[in-house]
């Protein structure tokens, strides 16, 4: 295994090289469960040393999304609207997933992330997260799909980090 150690906030950053074959075993846990690679290593890590912190969850969580918006913007930069609509849809994902460990829930699937936004929507009254959700759907799909013009991807890229901002207020 290799090792740099750098911060970012208050979490680490690590380099983990792995045998192919558990790289691929990896990224088909990771498409099966609509996670991402780092989230599934980061919930191995929790389980095997018998971390339960709901603090380091969220923590997680958001740091998992700053960073997808970060990669999210140099794709946009690179013209690549597939690639930068599916990162932009891991923060939004992240970010509910967040919300939902701050009160102690565990999203495992994206139905869930749904009834997580239908319940954000009722508490707060705020029927923009909602509506603003629909953005991120349509980025994942267009993912798949690529038939979104660049403009609606970056407007729905900017409806994104509308929600991760009013997100961040609830956690």
């Amino acid at each position: 295994m290799t090792y740099s150690n750098a911060m970012v906030s208050k979490v680490a950053t690590t380099t983990v090289v792995l045998p192919e074959k558990v790289l691929e075993a990896l990224k088909e846990k990771s498409e099966s469960e609509g996670k991402a690679v780092e989230e599934l290593i980061g919930e191995a890590l929790f389980r095997q040393l018998n971390i339960v912190d709901p603090e380091a969850e969220v923590e997680l969580h958001l740091e998992l999304c700053e960073k997808y918006l970060r990669e999210a913007e140099d794709f946009l930069a690179k013209g690549d609207y597939a690639q930068a609509s599916e990162k932009t849809w891991g923060a939004a994902s992240q970010m509910v997933k967040a919300v939902a460990a701050r009160k102690g829930l565990e999203l495992r699937s994206h139905g869930g992330l749904h009834k997580e936004i239908v319940r954000l929507t009722k508490e707060t009254g705020d029927d923009e997260i909602r509506s603003l959700w629909q953005s991120a759907i349509s980025l994942h799909q267009n993912f798949y799909e690529n038939w979104l013009p660049p403009e609606i991807v970056e407007w729905n890229v900017n409806d994104v980090k509308k929600l991760v901002n009013k997100l961040k207020g609830l956690v």
